[in-house]
Protein backbone atom coordinates (compact mmCIF):
# COMPACT_ATOMS: atom_id res chain seq x y z
CA UNK A 1 0.00 0.00 0.00
CA UNK A 2 1.37 3.42 -0.99
CA UNK A 3 1.72 5.68 2.05
CA UNK A 4 0.80 9.36 1.73
CA UNK A 5 2.99 11.77 3.69
CA UNK A 6 2.94 15.55 4.00
CA UNK A 7 5.75 18.03 4.67
CA UNK A 8 4.72 21.38 6.14
CA UNK A 9 6.55 24.71 6.15
CA UNK A 10 5.32 28.22 6.82
CA UNK A 11 8.72 29.89 6.48
CA UNK A 12 10.94 28.06 3.97
CA UNK A 13 10.89 28.46 0.17
CA UNK A 14 9.22 25.68 -1.81
CA UNK A 15 12.47 24.42 -3.33
CA UNK A 16 14.39 24.49 -0.05
CA UNK A 17 17.46 22.28 -0.31
CA UNK A 18 16.81 20.19 2.81
CA UNK A 19 13.04 19.96 2.50
CA UNK A 20 12.32 19.66 -1.22
CA UNK A 21 15.56 18.82 -3.04
CA UNK A 22 16.59 16.16 -0.54
CA UNK A 23 13.78 14.81 1.64
CA UNK A 24 10.65 15.22 -0.51
CA UNK A 25 12.28 14.11 -3.76
CA UNK A 26 13.94 11.10 -2.11
CA UNK A 27 10.66 9.99 -0.54
CA UNK A 28 8.84 10.35 -3.86
CA UNK A 29 11.45 8.22 -5.64
CA UNK A 30 11.16 5.63 -2.85
CA UNK A 31 7.46 5.24 -3.59
CA UNK A 32 5.76 7.52 -1.07
CA UNK A 33 3.01 9.88 -2.21
CA UNK A 34 4.47 13.18 -1.07
CA UNK A 35 2.70 16.50 -0.55
CA UNK A 36 4.52 19.69 0.43
CA UNK A 37 2.47 22.53 1.93
CA UNK A 38 4.16 25.94 1.56
CA UNK A 39 3.26 29.59 2.06
CA UNK A 40 4.85 31.65 -0.69
CA UNK A 41 1.99 32.79 -2.93
CA UNK A 42 3.44 31.14 -6.05
CA UNK A 43 0.59 28.70 -6.62
CA UNK A 44 0.09 24.94 -6.67
CA UNK A 45 2.15 22.59 -8.81
CA UNK A 46 3.44 19.05 -9.14
CA UNK A 47 7.21 18.89 -9.45
CA UNK A 48 9.42 15.78 -9.63
CA UNK A 49 6.69 13.63 -8.15
CA UNK A 50 5.92 16.01 -5.28
CA UNK A 51 2.54 17.74 -5.04
CA UNK A 52 3.09 21.30 -3.81
CA UNK A 53 0.13 23.08 -2.19
CA UNK A 54 0.45 26.82 -1.68
CA UNK A 55 -1.64 28.48 1.04
CA UNK A 56 -0.74 31.99 -0.13
CA UNK A 57 2.10 34.32 0.80
CA UNK A 58 3.06 34.37 4.45
CA UNK A 59 2.30 37.39 6.57
CA UNK A 60 5.09 39.98 6.93
CA UNK A 61 4.29 40.58 10.59
CA UNK A 62 5.98 37.92 12.74
CA UNK A 63 2.97 37.44 15.04
CA UNK A 64 0.55 37.22 12.11
CA UNK A 65 2.78 34.64 10.45
CA UNK A 66 2.73 32.54 13.61
CA UNK A 67 -1.09 32.65 13.73
CA UNK A 68 -2.74 33.34 10.37
CA UNK A 69 -0.16 31.64 8.13
CA UNK A 70 0.16 28.66 10.44
CA UNK A 71 -3.63 28.32 10.56
CA UNK A 72 -3.78 28.20 6.75
CA UNK A 73 -1.03 25.58 6.66
CA UNK A 74 -2.96 23.46 9.17
CA UNK A 75 -6.21 23.61 7.19
CA UNK A 76 -4.39 22.64 3.99
CA UNK A 77 -2.62 19.78 5.77
CA UNK A 78 -5.94 18.26 6.86
CA UNK A 79 -7.12 18.17 3.25
CA UNK A 80 -4.21 15.98 2.11
CA UNK A 81 -5.43 12.78 3.81
CA UNK A 82 -1.86 11.92 4.76
CA UNK A 83 -0.88 9.35 7.37
CA UNK A 84 2.27 11.18 8.47
CA UNK A 85 3.01 14.88 8.84
CA UNK A 86 6.58 16.19 8.83
CA UNK A 87 6.93 19.71 10.33
CA UNK A 88 9.87 21.95 9.42
CA UNK A 89 9.33 25.13 11.47
CA UNK A 90 9.16 25.70 15.25
CA UNK A 91 6.05 27.87 14.79
CA UNK A 92 4.25 24.75 13.47
CA UNK A 93 4.69 22.83 16.71
CA UNK A 94 1.20 23.75 18.05
CA UNK A 95 -0.47 22.25 14.99
CA UNK A 96 1.73 19.19 15.43
CA UNK A 97 -0.10 18.60 18.70
CA UNK A 98 -3.46 19.13 16.96
CA UNK A 99 -2.58 16.62 14.25
CA UNK A 100 -1.42 14.12 16.84
CA UNK A 101 -4.69 14.44 18.76
CA UNK A 102 -6.50 13.58 15.53
CA UNK A 103 -4.55 10.33 15.39
CA UNK A 104 -1.95 11.14 12.76
CA UNK A 105 1.76 10.35 12.95
CA UNK A 106 3.80 13.53 13.46
CA UNK A 107 7.53 14.24 13.07
CA UNK A 108 9.32 17.49 13.89
CA UNK A 109 12.43 18.34 11.89
CA UNK A 110 14.84 20.29 14.12
CA UNK A 111 16.89 22.22 11.56
CA UNK A 112 18.51 24.16 14.40
CA UNK A 113 18.75 24.19 18.18
CA UNK A 114 16.11 26.90 18.61
CA UNK A 115 16.74 27.70 22.31
CA UNK A 116 20.39 28.33 21.45
CA UNK A 117 19.46 30.24 18.33
CA UNK A 118 17.29 32.62 20.36
CA UNK A 119 20.32 33.51 22.46
CA UNK A 120 22.02 34.80 19.28
CA UNK A 121 19.29 37.20 18.14
CA UNK A 122 20.97 40.64 17.86
CA UNK A 123 17.68 42.58 18.10
CA UNK A 124 16.81 41.18 21.55
CA UNK A 125 18.33 42.32 24.84
CA UNK A 126 19.90 39.73 27.13
CA UNK A 127 17.03 39.28 29.65
CA UNK A 128 14.48 38.82 26.86
CA UNK A 129 16.79 36.36 25.05
CA UNK A 130 17.13 34.31 28.23
CA UNK A 131 13.39 34.26 28.96
CA UNK A 132 12.47 33.35 25.39
CA UNK A 133 15.14 30.64 25.21
CA UNK A 134 14.09 29.01 28.47
CA UNK A 135 10.39 29.30 27.66
CA UNK A 136 10.78 27.77 24.23
CA UNK A 137 12.91 24.94 25.64
CA UNK A 138 10.05 24.02 27.99
CA UNK A 139 7.47 24.22 25.18
CA UNK A 140 9.69 22.23 22.79
CA UNK A 141 10.14 19.55 25.44
CA UNK A 142 6.38 19.29 25.97
CA UNK A 143 5.58 18.99 22.27
CA UNK A 144 8.31 16.46 21.49
CA UNK A 145 7.12 14.27 24.36
CA UNK A 146 3.72 13.96 22.64
CA UNK A 147 4.65 13.43 18.97
CA UNK A 148 6.15 10.39 17.26
CA UNK A 149 9.70 11.44 16.58
CA UNK A 150 12.30 14.10 15.87
CA UNK A 151 14.62 14.38 12.89
CA UNK A 152 17.70 16.42 13.79
CA UNK A 153 19.98 18.21 11.34
CA UNK A 154 23.11 17.36 13.37
CA UNK A 155 24.25 14.68 15.82
CA UNK A 156 24.46 17.35 18.54
CA UNK A 157 20.77 18.23 18.18
CA UNK A 158 19.85 14.54 18.03
CA UNK A 159 21.70 13.89 21.27
CA UNK A 160 19.78 16.70 22.95
CA UNK A 161 16.50 14.97 22.22
CA UNK A 162 17.60 11.38 22.84
CA UNK A 163 19.01 12.41 26.22
CA UNK A 164 15.45 13.43 27.15
CA UNK A 165 14.06 10.08 26.04
CA UNK A 166 12.68 11.17 22.67
CA UNK A 167 12.81 9.03 19.54
CA UNK A 168 15.25 10.94 17.35
CA UNK A 169 17.62 10.42 14.43
CA UNK A 170 20.18 12.76 12.88
CA UNK A 171 19.74 13.27 9.15
CA UNK A 172 22.56 15.57 8.21
CA UNK A 173 22.51 18.28 5.56
CA UNK A 174 25.13 16.54 3.49
CA UNK A 175 25.18 17.42 -0.22
CA UNK A 176 23.70 15.55 -3.13
CA UNK A 177 26.87 13.84 -4.44
CA UNK A 178 26.70 15.02 -8.06
CA UNK A 179 24.81 18.33 -7.76
CA UNK A 180 27.76 20.73 -7.44
CA UNK A 181 30.48 18.64 -9.08
CA UNK A 182 31.67 19.84 -12.46
CA UNK A 183 33.44 16.63 -13.41
CA UNK A 184 37.09 16.01 -12.65
CA UNK A 185 38.86 18.77 -10.72
CA UNK A 186 40.83 20.88 -13.20
CA UNK A 187 43.03 23.22 -11.16
CA UNK A 188 44.50 24.87 -14.24
CA UNK A 189 41.07 26.35 -15.03
CA UNK A 190 40.81 28.00 -11.62
CA UNK A 191 40.87 31.76 -11.25
CA UNK A 192 42.34 33.84 -8.41
CA UNK A 193 38.98 33.96 -6.64
CA UNK A 194 37.53 32.62 -3.40
CA UNK A 195 33.82 32.14 -2.78
CA UNK A 196 31.26 32.62 -0.08
CA UNK A 197 27.76 31.25 -0.73
CA UNK A 198 24.75 31.80 1.53
CA UNK A 199 23.03 34.35 3.72
CA UNK A 200 25.26 37.35 4.43
CA UNK A 201 25.29 38.72 7.98
CA UNK A 202 27.61 39.93 10.71
CA UNK A 203 27.21 36.74 12.72
CA UNK A 204 28.33 34.81 9.63
CA UNK A 205 31.54 36.80 9.52
CA UNK A 206 30.98 39.16 6.60
CA UNK A 207 32.77 42.12 8.24
CA UNK A 208 35.91 40.10 8.95
CA UNK A 209 35.81 38.56 5.45
CA UNK A 210 35.74 41.99 3.80
CA UNK A 211 38.47 43.26 6.14
CA UNK A 212 40.55 40.23 5.16
CA UNK A 213 40.19 41.16 1.50
CA UNK A 214 41.85 44.47 2.38
CA UNK A 215 44.84 42.61 3.83
CA UNK A 216 45.50 39.90 1.23
CA UNK A 217 48.88 40.06 -0.50
CA UNK A 218 47.84 38.10 -3.59
CA UNK A 219 45.73 39.52 -6.40
CA UNK A 220 42.55 37.69 -5.40
CA UNK A 221 38.84 38.51 -5.37
CA UNK A 222 36.04 37.37 -3.06
CA UNK A 223 32.91 36.31 -4.93
CA UNK A 224 29.94 36.91 -2.65
CA UNK A 225 26.87 34.87 -3.62
CA UNK A 226 23.86 35.64 -1.47
CA UNK A 227 21.76 38.44 -0.04
CA UNK A 228 22.53 40.67 2.92
CA UNK A 229 20.53 40.20 6.09
CA UNK A 230 19.83 43.93 6.33
CA UNK A 231 20.74 47.22 4.69
CA UNK A 232 22.86 48.41 7.62
CA UNK A 233 25.16 45.37 7.35
CA UNK A 234 25.47 45.85 3.59
CA UNK A 235 26.41 49.52 3.99
CA UNK A 236 28.96 48.70 6.68
CA UNK A 237 30.59 46.04 4.48
CA UNK A 238 30.73 48.41 1.51
CA UNK A 239 32.47 51.06 3.61
CA UNK A 240 35.42 48.78 4.42
CA UNK A 241 38.56 49.17 2.29
CA UNK A 242 38.57 45.50 1.35
CA UNK A 243 35.25 45.93 -0.50
CA UNK A 244 37.24 46.85 -3.59
CA UNK A 245 38.31 43.20 -3.80
CA UNK A 246 34.75 41.89 -3.45
CA UNK A 247 32.47 40.89 -6.32
CA UNK A 248 28.86 40.93 -5.03
CA UNK A 249 26.79 38.53 -7.14
CA UNK A 250 23.47 38.51 -5.29
CA UNK A 251 21.33 35.39 -5.07
CA UNK A 252 22.35 32.57 -7.41
CA UNK A 253 20.56 29.40 -8.52
CA UNK A 254 22.10 25.99 -7.94
CA UNK A 255 23.58 25.70 -11.45
CA UNK A 256 25.09 29.17 -11.14
CA UNK A 257 26.57 28.20 -7.76
CA UNK A 258 28.11 25.09 -9.32
CA UNK A 259 29.74 27.21 -12.03
CA UNK A 260 30.95 29.74 -9.46
CA UNK A 261 32.59 27.07 -7.30
CA UNK A 262 34.18 25.43 -10.32
CA UNK A 263 36.31 28.53 -10.96
CA UNK A 264 37.15 29.31 -7.31
CA UNK A 265 40.22 28.19 -5.37
CA UNK A 266 38.58 28.08 -1.93
CA UNK A 267 35.24 28.34 -0.14
CA UNK A 268 34.83 30.45 3.01
CA UNK A 269 32.70 29.49 6.00
CA UNK A 270 34.13 31.69 8.76
CA UNK A 271 31.08 32.07 10.98
CA UNK A 272 31.48 33.79 14.33
CA UNK A 273 31.03 31.61 17.45
CA UNK A 274 27.31 32.08 18.12
CA UNK A 275 25.74 29.42 20.35
CA UNK A 276 24.02 27.83 17.36
CA UNK A 277 27.16 27.73 15.18
CA UNK A 278 29.72 25.98 17.36
CA UNK A 279 27.99 22.59 17.36
CA UNK A 280 26.47 22.92 13.87
CA UNK A 281 27.63 21.30 10.66
CA UNK A 282 27.21 24.00 8.03
CA UNK A 283 25.85 22.64 4.77
CA UNK A 284 28.02 25.02 2.77
CA UNK A 285 31.21 23.44 4.17
CA UNK A 286 30.26 20.07 2.67
CA UNK A 287 29.04 21.68 -0.54
CA UNK A 288 32.43 23.33 -1.00
CA UNK A 289 34.06 19.96 -0.41
CA UNK A 290 31.68 18.26 -2.85
CA UNK A 291 32.49 20.85 -5.53
CA UNK A 292 36.22 20.21 -5.10
CA UNK A 293 37.23 23.28 -3.11
CA UNK A 294 39.53 23.56 -0.09
CA UNK A 295 37.62 25.02 2.85
CA UNK A 296 38.61 28.02 4.97
CA UNK A 297 36.57 27.48 8.13
CA UNK A 298 36.21 28.76 11.66
CA UNK A 299 38.40 26.94 14.17
CA UNK A 300 35.54 25.50 16.24
CA UNK A 301 36.48 22.05 17.64
CA UNK A 302 33.85 20.16 15.60
CA UNK A 303 34.75 22.00 12.39
CA UNK A 304 38.49 21.43 12.96
CA UNK A 305 37.76 17.75 13.44
CA UNK A 306 36.13 17.61 10.00
CA UNK A 307 38.54 19.88 8.11
CA UNK A 308 41.81 18.78 9.71
CA UNK A 309 40.67 15.17 9.96
CA UNK A 310 40.09 15.01 6.21
CA UNK A 311 42.98 17.34 5.29
CA UNK A 312 40.59 19.36 3.15
CA UNK A 313 41.31 22.97 4.14
CA UNK A 314 42.45 25.42 6.78
CA UNK A 315 40.83 26.50 10.05
CA UNK A 316 41.26 30.07 11.31
CA UNK A 317 40.13 32.39 14.07
CA UNK A 318 37.01 33.96 12.49
CA UNK A 319 37.53 37.17 14.47
CA UNK A 320 41.00 37.68 12.93
CA UNK A 321 40.90 39.18 9.41
CA UNK A 322 44.67 38.69 9.01
CA UNK A 323 44.32 34.96 9.72
CA UNK A 324 41.59 34.75 7.09
CA UNK A 325 43.74 36.74 4.64
CA UNK A 326 46.78 34.53 5.28
CA UNK A 327 44.71 31.39 4.62
CA UNK A 328 43.42 32.84 1.34
CA UNK A 329 46.94 33.85 0.27
CA UNK A 330 48.30 30.40 1.09
CA UNK A 331 45.76 28.57 -1.04
CA UNK A 332 46.12 31.00 -3.95
CA UNK A 333 49.92 30.80 -3.93
CA UNK A 334 50.19 27.03 -3.24
CA UNK A 335 48.11 25.45 -6.02
CA UNK A 336 49.53 21.95 -5.58
CA UNK A 337 48.66 21.82 -1.89
CA UNK A 338 45.27 23.45 -2.52
CA UNK A 339 44.43 20.92 -5.22
CA UNK A 340 45.27 18.02 -2.91
CA UNK A 341 43.02 19.47 -0.19
CA UNK A 342 40.26 19.80 -2.80
CA UNK A 343 40.62 16.15 -3.82
CA UNK A 344 40.66 15.04 -0.18
CA UNK A 345 37.44 16.93 0.54
CA UNK A 346 35.66 15.60 -2.52
CA UNK A 347 36.67 12.04 -1.63
CA UNK A 348 35.36 12.50 1.92
CA UNK A 349 31.97 13.64 0.56
CA UNK A 350 31.76 10.72 -1.86
CA UNK A 351 32.60 8.24 0.89
CA UNK A 352 30.74 9.53 3.95
CA UNK A 353 29.33 13.08 3.84
CA UNK A 354 26.61 12.65 1.20
CA UNK A 355 22.83 12.58 0.95
CA UNK A 356 22.69 9.02 -0.42
CA UNK A 357 23.71 7.78 3.01
CA UNK A 358 21.38 10.13 4.87
CA UNK A 359 18.29 9.29 2.83
CA UNK A 360 18.52 5.66 3.91
CA UNK A 361 18.22 6.83 7.52
CA UNK A 362 15.19 8.90 6.53
CA UNK A 363 13.47 5.87 4.98
CA UNK A 364 14.22 3.71 8.02
CA UNK A 365 12.83 6.33 10.40
CA UNK A 366 9.67 6.79 8.33
CA UNK A 367 9.10 3.05 8.15
CA UNK A 368 9.53 2.81 11.92
CA UNK A 369 7.03 5.61 12.59
CA UNK A 370 4.43 4.33 10.12
CA UNK A 371 4.94 0.73 11.19
CA UNK A 372 6.38 -0.75 8.02
CA UNK A 373 8.80 -3.62 8.61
Amino acid sequence: MVQKVCHLTSAHPRYDTRIFLKQCRSLAVAGYRVTLVVADGKGNEVREGVEIIDVGGREHNRLARMTKTVSRVYRAALQTNSVLFHLHDPELMPIGLKLKRRGYAVIFDAHEDVPKQLLSKPYLNLPIKWVLSKSFAVFERFVCRHIDGIIAATPYIREKFTSMGDSAVDINNYPLPEELRSGKIDWKSKQAKVAYVGGISKIRGIIQMVEAMGQVKTDVKLQLAGTFEDEETEQTAQSIIGWGNVEPLGFLGRKEIRDLLAQSVAGLVTFLPAPNHIDAQPNKMFEYMSAGLPVIASNFPLWKQIVDGNKCGLCVDPFDPKAVADAIDYLVSHPKEAEQMAKNGQTAVLEKYNWNIEEKKLFEFYNKIIGIE
